[in-house]
């Protein structure tokens, strides 16, 4: 069987770790890279929940959005969420890989996938990556943070909610700016992308979807010309990982490598509590 490292080696054909940000944390986080892998659980987010799912499905690695370890640990105590994790992981013979802005970059990551979700054309980032990042994808600039694309005939503002809707399945949908009657091109975030909103709007979109936007970027949009929408984080995101698993059982099958995918069982952290809609 494939081990730890093996996997880990097979990733860079996908999602790359030198097209993470210098500030974040991926690759190998827990785990022995000499470990057999024999089954595999992909997780948006890394849980005690998640956890206890891999033990239950078998699993040997556990491949989650964002990092387990973000920032330097100074003590593990396990009676904390993430001590909690890495011990129950580790107890259990579990590794855990990250793959977090590297999967928000690769051309078919988090933000591509959210917009060939909503039928957009023509896609390409909204922030390419570095020209020093390894080349990636088909063409140079296929490689960067957020997504940029149009429609080949305008559609209705509506038209784009009930697009998100459908593909994301928020529980709820934010909006800051003026409401545009039709939209060409669109511009978006997967997760957490407030400070590319002036990026979207130099850029000729209508529209920027993202999550956690903030206050003052709110308040900005009203007057820049631009409609935010704020569809939450793990909606805008969570999508992109079963067409990541599914990249992954394709990588697997080309090397022979028989590695049953689960997926976790996730929901929004964040609910809506009043008022309530059914």
């Amino acid at each position: 069987m494939p081990t730890v490292n093996d996997i880990h080696n097979a990733l860079q054909n996908l999602v790359p770790d030198t097209l993470a940000e210098s500030w974040d944390n991926v690759g190998l986080l827990a785990g022995s890279p000499d470990q057999p892998v024999h089954r595999i659980m992909i997780a948006l987010d890394p849980s005690l929940d998640v956890a206890k799912q891999a033990i239950s499905k078998k699993c040997d690695l556990i491949i989650t959005h964002h990092p387990i370890i973000f920032k330097p640990i100074r003590a593990l105590h396990t009676n904390t969420p993430t001590g909690a994790f890495l011990s129950t992981v580790l107890r259990a013979g579990i590794s855990v890989i990250a793959c977090h802005t590297n999967l928000d970059s690769v051309q078919g990551g988090v933000s591509h996938a959210l917009a060939q979700g909503l039928g957009l054309e023509d896609i390409r980032p909204l922030i390419p990556a570095s020209p020093t990042a390894p080349a990636c994808g088909e063409s140079e600039n296929s490689c960067g943070l957020g997504s940029i694309g149009n429609y080949p005939e305008p559609i209705e503002s509506s038209a784009l909610v009930q697009r998100l809707q459908r593909f994301c399945a928020p529980k709820w949908i934010l909006a800051a700016g003026t409401e545009p009657k039709h939209i060409s091109r669109v511009a978006l975030c997967g997760g957490s992308g407030s400070d590319l909103a002036e990026s979207a709007l130099t850029q000729g979109a209508e529209v920027y979807i993202t999550s956690e936007v903030k206050h003052s970027v709110a308040r900005w949009a009203e007057e820049a010309g631009i409609w935010l929408l704020d569809a939450g984080h793990f909606p805008t995101e969570n999508p992109a990982m079963p067409l990541f698993a599914g990249r992954l059982a394709e990588l697997f099958k080309s090397r022979n490598w028989n590695i049953p995918i689960n997926m976790a069982d996730q929901g929004a952290p964040l609910t809506l509590l009043w008022p309530k809609i059914d």
